[in-house]
């Protein structure tokens, strides 16, 4: 039983709770990296729908991939072209998922200055020490494509001299290993070495994919100063199947057209992390943080060979203050950010390039105003400049400067021990990518800001045995960045449409989930979100907005069977929806569909195993679908997987 994690959610107001450590306050356990904050930073402080996945969570499951563990997961929806999951919350077309949702590793940034999704394949489950999901703008905290949310996976780290090998093997030729040690140096000196390996040849012909990750990390922390170094490696390359159609799908949804025989895609990616941290009192922190990545990739893609190069250099300033009064304990966060970024690519006769130089301030202020009820408010101010070169439509490179602010105001209010509400209001934006740059419609000379206004309330109530926590949601957007297949094209382009800022759009949503312990072995949970998407002005006014399924959720029981086993089940649902693109709604839509998984986990001294099947009734449903001006195109989602896996701890 996950008792870690239900204690800790005792104390934050989250689903999940613990007969064995009701009464316990796992205050650490609490503590959220999302919050960028050190002397504000538990769930039940903040005041946005935040959940915690955690390494029991996450072992519970016996999930391999983040995509199966995520699924439905805070009202997640997973979108993929056979070339790897992109995630969507709050309502975003799998077209625009990758650029709204933020994922970060560590704190780093996988977002691409392109459309393609961040590569999280080379990150295995079984390396993550938990994973925080804010459902949520926070355009304050972290700007640009912070908008319906933000996911911060956490590798694992230790200070304590210890380590783990795991072997993984399964259907379609799957076989991943990892191996992460830990090694206290000195008192004050620790190193972590982690590396893993996984290898599937996927659900499709030519789909192969195979990952790799390298990282190291040197910390050093005594009573008032803490530095970190981390350097890390990834290597990932995938063969590419390309769309079916309609009748391809339905007849085997696994087959390869001759067209996409050679098709593939490799990306290395090397980065350097360095931290630091200095309180010089009690009640002050001073913190600073530089991330530099280098990106390579090659490949075969539908317009010949393709190349690229991208690198990126992230700097960070953090000065924070804490505040106290008679009403409680606050903070004042004060932050600056700095960004220079580069990336060229060729595919064919596409030759595209972009310089961008970015920089932010912003601050945020948590004050008690009476006992129980916290004020938050903040602004961010980022300004962007794109140097873009195109062959097609910049050949002289085109400097396009663009600047925007976000603001938030937010209440948290602790009814009792048990209960807490909060609402909030806040805005967000995202400035638009070099290939949507690059490929507007004649006359067009760069793409506004996606701007947006959120507004969101939560109420969440934990008893001994059981909890549930209910979230609703408002979120408008204009100048809404897509790609409309029916606006003016480029003249000579093979391609109809272009990227363009559409009419506004409105997304009203509520999420409901909890669980109860009929007794102390068995629990049973649910989760279920609700989006009503659609276009509120222009051509498309009162259509539902496409690929977003209005229902989702997953039901899950976990059952104790003894000391060393243990049961998970669950079943993940989604909802009718419009395929990608089909904003005039003209098509049928695609029907819902249920996943059923489940895991068997053994665990015996320093040993564990674990047996997952996914999509263990073998469903058939399309991972994407698109329909455009002439044509339609479907990827189908993985049949039934078995998956084996052997722990050692050492």
């Amino acid at each position: 039983m996950n008792r870690t994690m239900l204690a800790m959610t005792v104390a934050s107001l989250l689903p999940h709770a613990s007969l064995l450590y009701a009464q316990e306050r796992a205050v650490d356990d609490t503590m959220v990296i999302l919050a960028k904050s050190d002397f504000n930073n538990s769930i039940e402080d903040i005041p946005s729908n935040v959940t915690i996945i955690d390494s029991n969570d996450i072992a519970a499951s016996g999930a391999k991939s983040l995509d199966t563990l995520l699924r439905a997961r805070a009202g997640i929806q997973i979108s993929d072209t056979n070339s790897g999951p992109s995630f969507a919350m709050r309502g975003f077309s799998g077209g625009q998922a990758s650029s709204n949702t933020l994922i970060l590793v560590d704190g780093r940034r996988l977002n691409k200055l392109d459309l393609s999704a961040p590569q999280i394949s080379s990150i295995q489950v079984s390396q993550i020490e938990r994973i925080e999901v804010l459902s949520g703008s926070a355009g304050v905290l972290y700007g640009d494509q912070a908008v319906g949310g933000v996911i911060n996976i956490i590798t694992k780290e230790s200070k304590e001299d210890e380590g783990n090998l795991s072997l993984s093997m399964g259907s379609f030729d799957s076989l991943a290993g990892a191996v992460d040690i830990s090694k206290k140096l000195t008192d004050r000196w620790s190193l972590f070495l982690s590396a893993n390996q996984d290898n599937t040849d996927n659900y499709r012909e030519h789909n192969r994919r195979e990952s790799g990750m390298l990282l190291t990390r040197i910390s050093y922390a005594e009573d008032d100063t803490r530095f970190y170094t981390e350097a890390s490696y990834y290597d990932n390359t995938r063969e590419i199947p390309g769309s079916l159609t309609k009748e391809q799908y339905e007849q085997d949804p696994t087959q390869l057209l001759p067209a996409y025989s050679t098709h593939y895609d490799h990306e290395i990616t090397k980065a350097l992390r360095i931290g630091y941290q200095f309180n010089p009192s009690d009640s002050w922190i001073f913190g600073t943080d530089i991330i530099y990545d280098n990106t390579t990739g090659s490949g075969i893609t539908w317009g010949g060979e393709k190349s690229s190069s991208g690198k990126q250099l992230v700097g960070s300033v953090t000065v924070e203050k804490q505040l106290l009064n008679d009403s409680g304990q606050g903070n004042i966060l004060i932050g600056f950010e700095g960004a220079e970024r580069d990336l060229a690519y060729k595919v064919s006769s596409t030759d595209r390039a972009l310089e961008q130089q970015m920089l932010s301030a912003y601050g945020q202020l948590n004050l008690p105003i009476i006992a129980k009820l916290t004020l938050t408010t903040g602004a961010r101010y980022s300004r962007v400049t794109d140097n873009i070169y195109d062959a097609t439509v910049y050949p002289e490179t085109e400097k396009l400067p663009e600047s925007q602010d976000a603001f938030e105001l937010g209440f948290n209010y602790k009814l009792n021990e048990s209960q807490r509400v909060y609402l909030r209001g806040e805005s967000n934006f995202r400035f638009a990518k070099i290939d949507e740059q690059a490929y507007t419609s004649p006359g067009v000379m760069g793409l506004k800001p996606q701007t947006g206004k959120s507004i969101e309330a939560g109420w969440g109530l934990i008893k001994n045995d059981f909890s549930v926590k209910v979230d609703v949601f408002n979120l408008r957007l204009e100048n809404e960045i897509v790609y409309d297949s029916n606006a003016p094209g480029i003249i000579g382009s093979q391609f109809p449409g272009a990227n363009v800022n559409a009419d506004k759009s409105e997304r009203n949503g509520v999420s409901v989930s909890g669980d109860v312990y009929l007794q102390q072995d068995i629990q049973l949970g649910m989760e279920y979100s609700l989006i009503d998407a659609e276009f509120t002005a222009g051509e498309y006014k009162g259509n539902k907005l496409p690929w977003v399924a209005r229902s989702s959720g997953r039901i899950f029981a976990t059952y104790d069977i003894n000391y060393n086993w243990q049961f998970f089940v669950e079943g993940v649902y989604t909802g009718t929806r419009y395929k990608d693109d089909d904003k005039a709604n003209s098509s049928d839509k695609l029907p819902a569909y249920w996943l059923g998984n489940a895991a068997l986990n053994f665990t015996q001294d320093v040993w564990s195993a674990s047996l997952r099947i996914d999509n263990m009734f073998d469903k058939q449903y399309p991972s994407s679908a698109y329909v455009g001006k002439d044509t339609e195109g479907y990827y189908p989602g993985d049949g039934r997987k078995v998956m084996l896996t052997g722990t050692y701890k050492f």
